[in-house]
C-alpha cells in the first residue's frame, strides 16, 4: 500500500513540474530566429542545426555549437527541394536555399521548412539575376 502512495506522490510531483515548465515556455513566447540547418561547403559538407537571425540589419547563421557565420555578403541563389539522399539527413519536406558569397565569405546552403522560407528570403537578399525561387 505504501508503494501506491509513493507512486501517486511521484506522479503528482512529475505532473506539477512538467506543467510548470510548459507554462514558463508559453510565457516566454517563441524563440527568436529562423530554425534550420546549414551546410558548408554546398553539396559536400555536413548538415548542422542552428538558427538564422536577421536582427540589426545583418543576417547571421548561428549553429548549435561554434561561432556565428555572418551572411552580410551572401546572396540567395536558388531554392530547391532536397534530394532523396539529403532527405535522410534533413527533413524531406524542407526547402534548400543556396547562398553564394559576394565578398569572399563562405558559400553555404540553408535548409528551412516551407513556412519559414519567406522570412529567410527577406533576410538574405536575392542574387543579381533574381534567383530562381520555387513556388511550391
Amino acid at each position: 500500500m505504501i508503494e501506491f502512495l509513493l507512486f501517486a506522490l511521484v506522479a503528482a510531483g512529475t505532473g506539477w513540474l512538467l506543467r510548470r515548465k510548459h507554462r514558463l515556455r508559453v510565457a516566454a513566447g517563441p524563440p527568436a530566429g529562423i530554425p534550420g540547418m546549414a551546410r558548408r561547403p554546398p553539396g559536400e559538407g555536413r548538415w548542422r542545426p542552428g538558427r538564422v537571425y536577421a536582427d540589426g540589419g545583418a543576417a547571421r547563421w548561428e549553429p548549435g555549437r561554434g561561432p556565428a557565420v555572418p551572411l552580410a555578403g551572401t546572396r540567395e541563389g536558388s531554392v530547391r527541394t532536397p534530394s532523396v539522399r539529403e532527405g535522410l539527413a534533413i527533413n524531406p519536406g524542407s526547402r534548400i536555399v543556396a547562398c553564394t558569397a559576394t565578398d569572399g565569405g563562405p558559400d553555404l546552403e540553408l535548409a528551412v521548412m516551407p513556412q519559414d522560407l519567406p522570412e529567410l528570403l527577406t533576410a538574405v537578399p536575392p542574387a543579381a539575376d533574381g534567383g530562381t525561387p520555387e513556388t511550391a
